[in-house]
């Protein structure tokens, strides 16, 4: 049998050309690690980066699923290591006469900054600029971050020591909420700092990327609305965005995909003022999770929650586009419903969304109608329970 599916990463299907790079700054963990999606000049016979950026990341994948490495790593390798991103590697940023929003990105447990490209590349053809961060809570299946070494004067002369972090699974003698709340206050702050470089760079204030691309973050300076900014994330990243919403006052919405409710604290529903949109997957949410969305749902009436119907978790991810058959057996990285088809209703239901409440004037309005969960494959509220009889 064949494998049904060509294994590529869907283009932006917006009018702006998609660029990206990456961005490091500081010198520990407290610094920030992000990868940047922006609408650029196309180039021709762009550069179009690895989907994995390193070989670290396939060990940390085997971490996470708690394989072993040697042979995991490998197998990893042979499934993924030639899939590229569709964008313009660190090509020129396009300036505008009005200025880009902004979408600071959260990932999920186990995964990185590069596992939502499809989403990112969507928001950015869209005329968004999206922050994908790489969380160093040791909840990202690897990370790092760089530091000099002693007695060096500074990054530009001189090679870097990287210090790689690994997933961290919960202790045996702790409880997982007890480990996983202060990782979801750690994510909801890297939001805020994310938001805050952004901010920093906006004004023109210089910043050290550590990675020397050959991008020029100085091109950014007055192309950010601030004013519209939106925090977004998947599953644990989910969560993180609601978190994020309700530190920050700078966050006007959240989008919040298939979100892990379960290490958000109780007393933080209350303070849930600020919309939220909830698009969750048919196969992941239990009853309990469903009643904290609608939770916050009663306490701002602009949020919304809606069901795609025939996706599953990893319908929100870029594995459901580039794992082949046998991966998707296993791992179950597509539901019934065609991927292509299951991320546009996500991402359609997303614009619709940041159109309402960031205040753009777009056409995004015209999936006005998936927020009250109208139209094939879609339903409100939580899934449709399934009976036992």
């Amino acid at each position: 049998m064949g494998v049904t599916q060509s294994l590529d990463l869907p283009q932006g299907k917006g009018s702006y050309a998609v660029g990206c790079t990456d961005v490091m700054v500081g010198q520990s963990q407290k610094g920030l690690f992000f990868r940047l999606f922006y609408p650029c000049i196309p180039q021709n016979n762009p550069e179009k980066p690895f989907w994995i950026p390193r070989y670290e990341y396939y060990y940390g994948l085997a971490d996470y699923m708690n394989m072993n490495r040697k042979w995991c790593a490998p197998l990893l390798s042979v499934s993924f290591g030639s899939c590229r991103i569709p964008v313009n590697w660190d090509a020129p940023f396009k300036t505008s006469s009005s200025k880009y929003p902004l979408i600071i990105f959260s990932h999920g447990l186990g995964a990185f900054r590069t596992v939502y490209s499809a989403i990112c590349v969507e928001m950015a053809s869209r005329g968004f600029l999206v922050m994908a961060l790489e969380h160093r809570d040791r909840s990202a299946s690897a990370t790092y971050f760089c530091k000099l070494e002693p007695d060096s004067p500074d990054f530009s002369t001189t090679p870097v020591q990287e210090e790689w972090l690994s997933y961290r699974g919960v202790p045996k003698d702790q409880k997982e909420f007890r480990f996983r709340n202060p990782q979801l206050h750690q994510r909801a702050n890297e939001c805020i700092r994310g938001l805050k470089l952004i901010r920093s760079i906006n004004s023109g204030k210089p910043i050290t990327n550590i990675l020397h691309t050959n991008f020029d973050l100085t091109a950014l300076k007055d192309n950010v609305d601030l004013t519209k900014v939106a925090a977004m994330g998947h599953s644990f990243g989910g969560a993180t965005a609601i978190l994020a919403l309700v530190k920050e006052t700078q966050f006007k919405c959240a989008v919040a995909l298939d979100a892990w409710m379960f290490p958000v604290e109780n007393k933080l529903y209350p303070k849930v003022t600020k919309p939220v949109l909830f698009v969750n997957t048919e196969s992941f949410q239990t009853a309990e999770s469903v009643a904290k969305m609608k939770w916050i749902c009663s306490t701002s009436n602009e949020s919304k929650i809606i069901t795609i119907l025939g996706t599953v978790h990893q319908s929100q991810t870029d594995f459901t586009f580039l794992a082949g058959n046998l991966l998707n057996k296993v791992y179950r990285t597509r539901g019934t419903i065609d991927p292509h088809e299951g991320l546009n209703l996500t991402n359609q239901a997303a614009l619709a969304f940041l159109q309402k409440h960031l205040q753009l004037k777009e056409s995004f309005d015209q999936w006005d109608g998936l927020l009250e969960g109208i139209g094939e494959c879609i339903v409100p509220n939580g899934p449709p329970q399934k009976s036992n009889l």
